[in-house]
């Protein structure tokens, strides 16, 4: 009899081990439950500290205006993209592999176009039909000044950005534009004005999309290489631009 009192008291105290132990359970797994929604602010804070090529903070579509042109340059649409590309490739084909002019070939298919049309208008008065349809066509006003305004800006823009150059407040900057230019003046004497233009053409359809689909692998190795060029510059600053000596006009308005 004692010993199945025993036995019972036993069960008991086996039972409530386990429900102390499942209530423990609980409370660990719903502790740890709380605790990860809080990390996960750090996550997107560091998530969000990710370097970006060129310090951008918006997609690459928000970068390229994010209407049908930055559909065409990261191929929303295969279609119009590929269409767009093979039109400017037979263009370069044509003028630079074929050597064909400009002006002659508009006047071609002018004459081609005219003949066509003349006749087949004379034609339907032998067959009894309706003479072609011909649409008015006329340029419209506002889109023409929307790009004339947009391209007097960029030009004002540039024109200012050149003059502060020219008085010689920004080394850096000076040294950038010239860089450039100078590479520019290599590349133009190297090909021509088409083939230089049909290039970054081509550029702008396969760089962008191809760094959108990669940019989370380029832009730690951009990174890299702007830390790299940031210490190489400011060893050439240390070495050669803080010994180049002020100008009287600035030590003037200095005093």
């Amino acid at each position: 009899m004692a010993e199945q009192v025993e036995h019972s008291e036993h069960k008991e105290e086996s039972l409530m081990e386990k429900i102390a132990d499942k209530i423990h359970f609980d409370r660990s797994s719903s502790s740890d439950s709380e605790v990860k929604p809080a990390a996960a602010p750090e996550a997107s804070s560091v998530k969000a500290k990710i370097w970006r090529l060129f310090g951008r903070e918006k997609p690459v579509h928000h970068v390229f205006g994010g209407g049908k042109p930055a559909d065409v340059f990261l191929w929303r649409n295969k279609k119009i993209s590929a269409s767009v590309l093979g039109g400017a490739t037979a263009i370069w084909v044509l003028f630079e592999l074929l050597e064909y002019f400009l002006v002659g070939l508009v006047c071609h298919l002018l004459i081609f176009t005219l003949a066509v049309l003349f006749l087949w208008s004379n034609a339907t008065t032998f067959i009894n039909k309706k003479r072609p349809h011909i649409p008015e066509v006329q340029l419209p006003e506002e889109p023409i000044l929307e790009i004339a305004s947009a391209l007097s800006i960029e030009i004002n823009r540039a024109l200012s950005m050149l003059r502060e150059i020219a008085t010689g407040k920004d080394l850096k900057k000076f040294l950038a534009v010239v860089a450039g230019l100078w590479i520019l003046s290599v590349v133009g004497n190297c090909c021509n004005f088409l083939t230089l233009f049909y290039i970054l053409f081509v550029l702008l359809h396969t760089v962008p999309v191809l760094y959108e689909k990669y940019e989370d692998k380029v832009d730690p190795l951009a990174e890299k290489a702007m830390q790299e060029i940031k210490k190489q510059y400011a060893v050439f600053d240390a070495r050669v631009l803080s010994k180049i000596p002020i100008g009287p006009l600035k030590d003037k308005k200095n005093a």
